[in-house]
């Protein structure tokens, strides 16, 4: 996959996006604290961004292809906002490099330019919060 540019506008686009995100996620974490089940915090934050009228998706299938062929095995990206920015949540104890690899594996297969994975079981939300990018 070639890298295309970004212009500073697209940039800017994603920037203020990426704000709301980090927002929303915050107001869902303030409203349901830590500790429930992943989908709690899924169905909540969409509910947030549906708030806010900010288009997010989940449960997006995202295939893996290989020298341009199709494999047969997917992956599932948790939300998928604006069509731009991935969300990957997590409600856990601890953090696992291999949590990381996800994310960075969805970048990358989805030419997406963002991502955050967010870990809602933590006393502060900024603890559990991670950006990754991609040719940003």
């Amino acid at each position: 996959m070639e890298a295309i540019q970004m212009t500073n506008t697209e940039r800017e686009k994603l920037n203020k996006l990426s704000s709301e995100i980090l927002d929303s996620c915050i107001a869902v974490h303030k409203e349901m604290g830590p500790g429930l089940l992943e989908s709690v915090y899924e169905f909540a934050l969409l509910k947030e961004f549906e708030l806010r009228n900010i288009k997010a998706r989940n449960r997006i299938g995202l295939e893996l292809n290989y020298k341009g062929e199709p494999t047969g095995k997917f992956y599932e990206i948790d939300i998928l906002v604006e069509d731009e920015i991935i969300i990957e949540l997590k409600a856990v104890e601890t953090m696992h490099p291999l949590y990381d690899a996800q994310v960075i594996s969805y970048l990358r297969l989805s030419n997406k330019r963002l991502a955050f994975l967010v870990n809602f079981n933590v006393p502060l939300l900024k603890d559990g919060f991670k950006r990754f990018v991609n040719n940003f």
